[in-house]
């Protein structure tokens, strides 16, 4: 298989497609981010489902490059015969979902094919495939999926799998659209009758335009501006949902089992989403997400779950899929998440937070969002002292983990906040009672004086990276030597100039996360490292741990969930949207842009 940062993304703001450097399109759910995959390769082989357009000749293309704050992907090949480009898009919702790809000749005269084998269900089913007019219809239980091109092609299909071969010389194009419609419709879809110029331009334009908004004006624009292109990608705009990556089961350690479906939206997100979004002036985008935050969290607080699909639905069962044999061998393959049944309590802060951020940035609060702050307080109070799985959703057994006590602080703090502001009502004096007493324990109990540091849960001297958010967090100032030392002894979850979730292989973490085998450096965790640094008063440290993620972006500027400093490779789903509203909030910090501050500093 390529490596992971082989890939480049394309999306349509409700669905995404992974396209590799060798021009093949690996992997694309439909109609939606969370929907059964009909290109599979990524997880399996091509039997599994791909679509390459390249030169006949093979291989990677030589350069490529996404069109300047767009999500349209150039990918040129210099054969001996000629130079081509193929440029790759998904126009924003067409009504339906369409990949659209347009081979151009730029000298001498190449030979192209593009090659298409669907497998609907996860790369299970084998559709039949037949003409209807100009173009070939690949059918399978509920979806269709029909392909056509602007020009005239050779085509050689087996039944099952459809071949296109062209000669291109210089200067002249042609235009392939695969896009999906319901089984039952008899007609092409309203994508393949547009021209693919005008698709084009329309596409460029709304990136463009979007990508105008960004208010950063620091040193590392251009790696911003693309991962809050990246994010927007990621969101799914009839609800305003956030997914944390479009793919599932892209291993953490390659032939490993930590491989997890992220094709979904974790409230542990909602926070630092916000953050990026308001900071960078998306107050439409934030207020879409919120939105859909109160809507997916709507009814008892004891039901919050700590990850919903796209239109906040609750039911994520997760299964295998053992006819797939998983990248690089890493299974098992999992589509859903078991995550949705975990006692996670750091996410009542993350919501709290969430909701005071967008309080404080302008956004109204209905009574009925005032409502649910005290319900949630409600629960906080009742079960703050309980132990939970944490940050990380481990699966191993419950643990008092430091912090998500921290976050049941900050659901406290935030809730007494919100109230003032808005002059509300509410059990003010035991919300105050209740944050100085978590305050008092996790200094007490959650401070390893050995160690000098916070550790991963009360009772263990195991580091966590999580420990880094509290001056961020307002739980203490960066000046507090407590905080200060926390930050010095994250060395030892170093791993080649990167951080490291916590420690893995040994017999403490195994019990920790319930999983075997190691992973990667978290790219969020080196990113917290660098603001950690920055806040407490080593700004060319944190530069410079900064610019050592920016360094291991792929070609087009994409970060997956971590990376292997051993191997030099990307490794986890991707690209992942924890990990460039990290880098976004990290470059405000360290540009000392307007918001940068910390709450409670």
């Amino acid at each position: 298989m390529p490596p992971i940062e082989d890939y480049a993304l394309l999306s349509d703001l409700e669905t995404a497609a992974m396209v590799g450097r060798d021009g093949s399109v690996d992997w694309l759910c439909v109609p939606r981010f969370d929907s059964p995959a009909c290109l599979a390769a990524l997880l399996g082989t091509e039997d599994h489902g791909f679509w390459r357009v390249a030169p006949v000749s093979g291989g990677p293309c030589t350069r490529r490059a996404y069109r300047s704050d767009t999500l349209v992907l150039d990918s040129v090949w210099e054969t001996p015969t000629g130079t081509v480009r193929v440029t790759d898009f998904m126009p924003p919702r067409y009504q339906l979902p369409c990949i659209v790809r347009v081979v151009e000749g730029l000298a001498g005269d190449v030979v192209v094919r593009s090659e298409l084998q669907l497998r609907f269900h996860q790369g299970r089913v084998v559709p039949w495939v037949r003409e209807i007019g100009r173009c070939t219809v690949a059918v399978a239980g509920p979806d269709a999926m029909w392909l056509s091109a602007d020009k005239p092609v050779r085509a050689v299909g087996d039944g099952t799998a459809t071949a296109w071969q062209i000669t291109v010389p210089a200067g002249h194009r042609l235009a392939l659209a695969l896009a999906w419609a319901p089984s039952h419709r008899r007609e092409p879809p309203v994508p393949l009758s547009v021209p693919a110029e005008t698709v084009l331009k329309e596409t460029v334009d709304f990136w463009r335009h979007w990508s105008g908004q960004c208010n950063y004006q620091g040193p590392w624009r251009d790696a911003v501006v693309r991962s809050l292109i990246t994010l927007k990608a990621l969101t799914y705009a009839p609800t305003g949902a956030i997914v944390a990556a479009p793919t599932t089961s892209l291993p953490g350690c390659i032939g490993g089992e930590r491989n997890w479906d992220h094709r979904f939206c974790w409230l542990r997100d909602s926070t630092a989403a916000l953050s990026c979004l308001l900071r960078s002036g998306y107050h439409a985008e934030a207020t879409a997400w919120l939105d859909w935050l109160v809507r997916a969290i709507a009814g008892d607080p004891a039901d919050l779950q700590t990850v919903y699909g796209v239109e906040g639905q609750r039911l994520l069962p997760e299964s295998e899929a053992p006819w797939l044999p998983g990248y690089e061998g890493s299974r098992p393959v999992r589509f859903g998440n078991s995550a949705v049944g975990q006692f996670q309590l750091d996410v009542y802060g993350e919501v709290l937070d969430a909701l005071w951020r967008s309080l404080k940035a302008g956004v109204p609060m209905p009574a009925h969002v005032w409502h649910l702050v005290q319900e949630l307080m409600g629960f906080v109070q009742r079960h703050w002292r309980e132990p939970d799985r944490g940050l990380w959703q481990v699966r191993g057994p419950r643990r008092q983990f430091v912090h998500s006590k921290v976050m049941a602080w900050v659901a406290a703090d935030r809730a007494l906040r919100m109230a003032e502001l808005l002059g509300r009502e509410g059990a003010l004096d035991e919300w105050r009672a209740l944050r100085d007493q978590v305050h008092r324990q996790v200094c007490r109990e959650g401070w390893d004086p050995a160690r000098q540091s916070f550790v991963q849960s009360y009772g263990s001297s195991a580091l966590d990276a999580s420990a880094l958010l509290m001056p961020r967090l307002g739980f203490l100032p960066a000046r507090d030597e407590r905080v200060r030392a926390t930050v010095r002894a994250m060395r030892g979850l170093g791993h080649g100039g990167f951080v490291r979730r916590y420690a893995q292989g040994d017999t403490r973490s195994s019990a920790t996360d319930g999983i075997h085998g190691g992973e990667g450096a978290f790219v969020a965790c080196s990113l917290w490292y660098a603001d950690a640094l920055a806040e407490t008063g080593r700004p060319q440290q944190a530069r410079e741990a900064f610019e050592r993620v920016l360094a291991v972006r792929n070609d087009v500027g994409l970060l997956s969930e971590q990376w292997d400093p051993d191997a030099g490779r990307q490794l986890g789903n991707a690209p992942q949207a924890f990990s460039h509203i990290a880098l976004t909030e990290t470059a405000f910090t360290l540009s000392g842009a307007p918001g940068a501050t910390p709450e409670g500093r």
